[in-house]
């Protein structure tokens, strides 16, 4: 079995090792030609950016700024940008390469990109954060666009950040540009359904495994209550799941007989947390994990399932929320205990998913309802776990291993038929 958790690998790899670990282990089990896993092993492009920034108190700060273009064979390059004192170069280059996979696995016309700005936005003022976004765009700017690079939110970021660079792009083309990025407000050109997107596409990656495990009477559990969370919990009530358990930063509450995640986050809104609701017990973020339990979600940070306490998962599927909650150890381990563990870069891909159709609606101008973006979004979400899950019987290799195989090799394709010119 191959190991391809992000997490947990020989600690002295950065992330970029890491990505590119992986994908020498992917390239032995498709047969990869050498000279394409050289392509690939490689961003095709990285801008470094210096960014003069005029702080509310009139002195000047320089900030460094980064967008890494991993691979474009299949469309457009896409992916987030995020804020945070440690962005380096090296986990942009390995949030781009690993944006290829993502876009890959779910059949999008896209290639992989990342950006980030090395910054602390909790120390900043709103003010501050719109000139160096203002800043940064500008200095991207010819690496940028509707057809050649859309970056949308992450870490730090959101739509408000994302609203401020398609009006600095749509200034300096001078036109408006809707389609230059994605995750936009929907007032201004946004795609309705986004906000639920990556929770339901983790919950109809959970719901499939469990038609195919023939599982009844289903029981959740969710560690992580924000968007993706919530999200998650919600969609599986809605279904007619029994959600048991859910945490966040601060705990967990469970009850056997189930809970409403609407009023659990009515409660969170009052009190700044799940704990304390009314008739749960109180349970905590590692307890959580243990539970017995047929799905659970992973939906807050990275690494927390180890080989420390992968022996004690008792669900029958995973559905990872959160990007790397697994480590390669205990991806091993929850293999053989024949869990099925559905990768982020499948569970969590709805997010994506959606960023293409407000992409879509912005090149042809017409927007679609909230029904319309979710069936679309069902049905992209249903076709890549078929494909996932039937190459993971097929080759008797696990469903993370069986994605990235699906995403290299259509990323291969398409540069083979492309060729190299000049």
């Amino acid at each position: 079995m191959l190991n391809l958790g992000r997490e947990g690998m020989a600690s002295e790899l950065n992330p970029y090792e890491m990505a590119v670990k992986q994908l020498e282990g992917v390239a032995k089990l498709i047969d990869l030609e050498p000279w394409i896993l050289e392509i690939l092993k490689r961003p095709k492009r990285e801008i470094i950016v210096h960014l003069p920034v005029r702080m509310d108190n009139g002195e000047v700060k320089v900030f460094t700024g980064y967008r890494v273009h991993h691979n474009d064979a299949r469309g457009p390059f896409k992916g987030g940008i995020r804020y945070h004192p440690n962005v380096t170069l090296d986990e942009v280059r390995a949030l781009a390469m690993w944006m290829t996979w993502k876009t890959a696995v779910m059949d999008l016309p896209y290639g992989g990109a990342k950006g980030g700005i090395t910054c602390n936005p909790k120390e900043m003022s709103q003010a501050e954060i719109e000139r160096l976004t203002r800043r940064y765009t500008y200095a991207i700017r010819e690496f940028i666009g509707t057809y050649i690079d859309i970056p949308a939110p992450d870490v730090y970021t959101n739509p408000q950040t994302m609203a401020w660079i398609a009006d600095t792009y749509s200034v300096l083309v001078g036109r408006w540009e809707p389609g230059v990025v994605t995750a936009k407000p929907v007032e201004i050109g946004g795609s309705e359904g986004r906000t639920e997107a990556t929770g339901l596409g983790v919950m109809i990656a959970a719901r499939e495994a469990v038609k195919k495990l023939g599982l009844k009477n289903v029981t959740v559990a969710v560690q992580g209550y924000g968007n993706v969370g919530y999200y998650a919990a919600y969609f599986a009530h809605q279904w007619g799941y029994k959600v048991v358990a859910v945490s966040d930063s601060k705990g967990g509450i469970y009850n056997p007989e189930g809970l409403d995640p609407v009023r659990v986050m009515e409660h969170k809104k009052k009190t700044g947390s799940v704990v304390g609701y009314p008739g749960a017990k109180e349970i905590s973020n590692e307890e959580i994990l243990e539970l017995d339990v047929d799905v659970l979600v992973p939906a807050a940070i990275e690494g927390v399932i180890t080989e420390k306490n992968a022996d004690n998962v008792k669900a029958k599927v995973i559905s990872e929320g959160a990007n790397g909650p697994t480590t390669p150890e205990a991806d091993r381990i929850l293999f053989e205990k024949v869990v099925l563990v559905i990768p982020d870069i499948l569970a969590n891909a709805g997010g994506v998913t959606c960023s293409y159709f407000e992409w879509v609606q912005a090149l042809t101008r017409d927007w679609w309802t909230k029904e319309e973006v979710l069936r679309r979004l069902e049905h992209k979400m249903v076709k890549a776990f078929e494909a996932v899950y039937q190459l993971h019987r097929e080759r008797e290799v696990d469903m993370r291993t069986a994605a990235y195989m699906i995403a290299v090799s259509r990323v291969a394709e398409a540069i083979r038929l492309r060729g190299l010119w000049p």
